[in-house]
Parts: structure tokens; sequence; C-alpha cells
């Protein structure tokens, strides 16, 4: 079994909260193919990291998480891409860990 989590953004970057519908959406379509999903959403996450300038940058961001049987690696690299593009993000980030279910 693999969980696989991804960070998903409040903001755009220029301050703007994304409409709740895209996270909508995201649920929508991961329950669709995996038969369920978690989002975190009433506390977000904070995220901070050094820029290429030197500045600290920081967003407010949702854990969304799925638990699968087989880790399918190209659908999640290429649905990584598809969030990014529709999150209007340099980058995304997605991580899959094993997982022992007890």
């Amino acid at each position: 079994m693999h969980l696989i989590q991804f960070f998903l953004p409040l903001r755009d970057n220029d301050g703007d909260a994304f409409p709740r519908a895209m996270f909508d959406t995201v649920r929508s379509e991961l329950t669709e193919r995996f038969g369920g999903v978690t989002a975190f959403v009433r506390t977000p996450a904070v995220g901070a990291w050094e820029d290429d300038t030197g500045d600290v940058q920081r967003d407010e961001v949702i854990l969304v998480e799925v638990m699968v049987p087989t880790l399918e690696r190209d659908w999640w690299r290429d649905y990584r891409e598809t969030l990014r593009t529709r999150f209007r993000q340099e980058a995304l980030l997605v991580r899959a860990t094993a997982v022992d279910m007890l």
C-alpha cells in the first residue's frame, strides 16, 4: 500500500484565494479514480522556502492524500503536472510513502 500526499496552495502568486470549486474538483477526480481521498482543509499548513534571490517565500497549503494499492508513477507524474498548471505553480510537491496497514 502507498500513501500519496500533495500540497495545494490556497492562494495564487498575487495573493488571491483560489475558488473552493478548484479543490472540490480535485477531491472529485481522486474519489472517482481511487474510491476516496482525505483533504486536510480546516487549518492550512504553512510552507516556506528560499527563492533564487535568497528571499524566504511562504505559502498556505492544504494537504491532500490518497491510499493506493500500487504506485502508478506515470499517472501521478501527469496528475502533478495537471495540478501544477491548474494552480499556476512553478512546482507542486507530491510524495509517495510505502505504508504497512496495521
